[in-house]
């Protein structure tokens, strides 16, 4: 599909109907095993059904509809059907609580809330304290009283009903989403993006990315994350991908193994546990294997690491590397699904260097790609055969970026939010006075006009003798350095010296203790002394790779697990800080006390 191709609609409704027009009896949205495979046909019947069902119950233009359902195929014709009516569909994450969902759903002005089986019983909690909540809709299943089922919500849908005429009423200004911020410092902020927003951001990533009609992605991160709605749901609007939809996050790897997608994102901790499961799998190789793996993987990382730094590379080391990939990293690559990607990327959080390098090593070259929800997650990337390891890319096509004389990044572009709902206040303060959103990133650019993020400005670790300092990057060293580290906190802010709370990843830790011949829980394990000297060396190995006033000087490992959505997690896992300052405060002060 051409460039022209793509800036020739102006709403994202608008890039469906021309898909529809274009292919439509190509595959839109399926599941892993094609029980369903929705055509662009079939997905534009169904959302013509359920946008004149919710015109029935009298949802008008610029209402809200809340969406909480999980990664499957009906999501999609039930969103396309709510923008069909010039509504506007809101995400609510899967993780939210009865109190969340009140908060969001009166904010954003919920009239219908769209919901499964699953998180049913948590809408009918919080329907109590939602005035202006006229309808809940259950896509799956049976609906108790005072529930309609979506089968019922179509019924209802009048024989004149005209989907296309609705879509022609669309302008590019309207509202096409809202996506409620992480609110890792206080209550989500609903950034308000439109049709025009978006449909500049993907197209703008798809340009970099070089999408095109028939490739593949993978539906599993929340619906409520920009990063889902754009990548695995607007760009395959606009380039004509092919979605298929996986329920369990847990399970991406089999999907990836099942699906081949030719476009795959995800977030760094999915690329460590990918690479710590191919270093297991390597340790439990015969010895012969395992030391020939290990060194063309040292060769091919020596190669990026020449070619990364604009030397050249000695041509034996990349004869030996070009028979080490065909021999070696293919069949790796095809174990994995990625064998067929054209573009991969990462983003959300910092991404340890050691980790890009080795997909890169393998033949995996994953780009860093940077943004926000108020920019629709769109500000800069890392063109596929012009990546700079360590940076997040050049602006992409439309975007200005700069940086404030504090060194914080700053962006000017169509992608840019309408503003915060109900929030005038706050969208003020977001932008300086000549008009450039300010992102709350420290930032640096090299001589090209790549950006590196330094880490968030108001989370900069300031010790106690001045120096500055980038938690999320001292993070980043420790996790990696060891596959039973899953999570870590730092903490040093106004303090002497740097500690950490570390929690065990709970996939590894497990069988890692029942090979070693040690029982108990993930919370038990937390106190082994053969566990804890286990994470000492990774918390050394990590420090390695730091300056001396940014190492770990002490750790306690936290018992259990911080999960998505939790008391320390956001549902898309940034650290909650304060909230974890404050839970485990005794934990911290004790690491500042004398041994």
């Amino acid at each position: 599909m051409s460039t022209t191709d793509v800036t020739a609609v102006e709403t994202m409704l608008g890039a469906f109907r021309r898909g529809l027009e274009r292919h439509p009896d190509q595959v839109l949205v399926r599941t892993k095993d094609d029980e369903i495979a929705w055509t662009w046909r079939q997905v534009a019947e169904q959302a013509a059904r359920v946008a004149g069902g919710l015109r029935a119950l009298g949802v008008e233009r610029g209402q809200t509809v809340g969406l909480l359902m999980g990664n499957r195929p009906d999501f999609f014709p039930v969103d396309l059907g709510v923008t069909t009516l010039g509504a506007v569909p809101v995400s609510l994450y899967q993780t939210s609580s009865p109190e969340q969902i009140v908060y969001i759903a009166n904010d954003a002005g919920m009239s219908v809330i769209v919901t499964e089986q699953l998180y049913l019983d948590r809408v009918l909690a919080a329907r109590d304290e939602l005035p202006g909540l006229r309808h809940v809709v259950v896509v799956d299943g049976e609906a108790p009283t005072g529930v309609m089922t979506i089968g019922a919500l179509e019924a209802g849908a009048p024989a004149d009903f005209d989907a296309a005429a609705e879509a022609e009423l669309l302008s590019p200004d309207d509202l096409l989403t809202l996506i409620y911020t992480s609110g890792t410092t206080g209550p989500p902020k609903g950034v308000e993006l439109t049709h025009r927003n978006l449909v500049a951001a993907m197209e703008a990533v798809g340009k970099v990315a070089r999408l095109r009609q028939g490739g593949r992605v993978i539906s599993w991160l929340p619906a409520a994350h920009i990063a889902e709605r754009g990548a695995h749901y607007y760009a395959p609007l606009l380039f004509g991908l092919e979605i298929t939809t996986c329920p369990d996050p847990k399970q991406i790897s089999a999907y990836l193994a099942a699906v081949h997608p030719t476009w795959f994102f995800a977030v760094p901790r999915i690329w460590e546990k990918l690479k710590s499961g191919l270093e297991a799998m390597l340790a439990a190789q015969p010895e012969e294997r395992r030391t020939a793996v290990q060194g063309a993987i040292e060769a091919a990382t020596e190669k990026v690491r020449l070619e990364q730094a604009g030397e050249p590379v000695p041509a034996e080391l990349a004869a030996a590397v070009a028979q080490a990939d065909e021999q070696i990293f293919a069949p790796l690559r095809a174990m994995l699904g990625l064998d067929q990607v054209e573009s991969i990327n990462v983003g959300a959080a910092p991404t340890p260097r050691t980790v890009i390098e080795f997909f890169h090593a393998i033949g995996l070259p994953i780009a860093e790609i940077w943004g926000m929800s108020e920019g629709c997650a769109c500000g800069t990337l890392n063109p596929p055969d012009r990546i700079k390891i360590g940076t997040v890319g050049p602006a992409v096509p439309g975007m200005e970026v700069k940086l404030a004389e504090d060194g914080e990044v700053l962006l000017k572009g169509p992608t840019l939010m309408r503003g915060y709902r109900n929030q005038p206040e706050k969208t003020a303060e977001s932008y300086t006075e000549d008009g450039w959103f300010k992102t709350g990133d420290i930032g640096q650019f090299d001589e090209d006009g790549y950006l590196s993020i330094v880490d968030r400005k108001k989370e900069l670790i300031i010790n106690a003798a001045g120096k500055n300092m980038s938690p999320a990057n001292i993070e980043a060293a420790i996790k990696s350095a060891h596959p039973l580290i899953g999570q870590v906190c730092v903490i040093g802010d106004n303090r002497p010296y740097n500690t950490a709370l570390i929690v065990l990843d709970a996939d590894f830790t497990p069988p890692w203790a029942q090979q070693q011949g040690i029982e108990g829980t993930l919370e038990e394990l937390a106190e082994v002394p053969a566990v804890i000297a286990e994470i000492q060396k990774g918390v050394d190995a990590g420090n390695a790779r730091l300056s001396r006033v940014e190492q770990v000087k002490r750790f306690v490992i936290v018992r259990g697990d911080w999960l998505p959505g939790g008391d320390e997690l956001t549902p898309t896992m940034k650290l909650k800080r304060k909230p974890i300052d404050q839970k485990y405060a005794a934990d911290i002060e004790g690491l500042y006390t004398a041994a």
